[in-house]
């Protein structure tokens, strides 16, 4: 599940977290909300950011898998 999480700082900063989206798709979609907010004065890319997303055939794949 994606998920967009924003922490307000009490200096007026705004916080932005993105949560399960793989590659630079989270770019794209924070894209006009940063813009709004103003200026980016920092960005830190976490390790989903470099994770390359699954295809269709790896998904389906990795679920036949799976034995429960």
């Amino acid at each position: 599940m994606e998920t967009l999480e924003f922490i307000l700082h009490p200096d007026g900063r705004v916080e932005e977290r993105i949560h399960g989206l793989a590659g630079a798709d989270c770019r794209a979609i924070t894209e006009a909300i940063e813009q709004a907010l103003g200026t980016v004065t920092a960005c830190e890319l976490t390790a989903e950011y470099f994770a390359q997303p699954l295809s269709q055939n790896q998904t389906q794949t990795a679920a036949q898998s799976q034995t429960w």
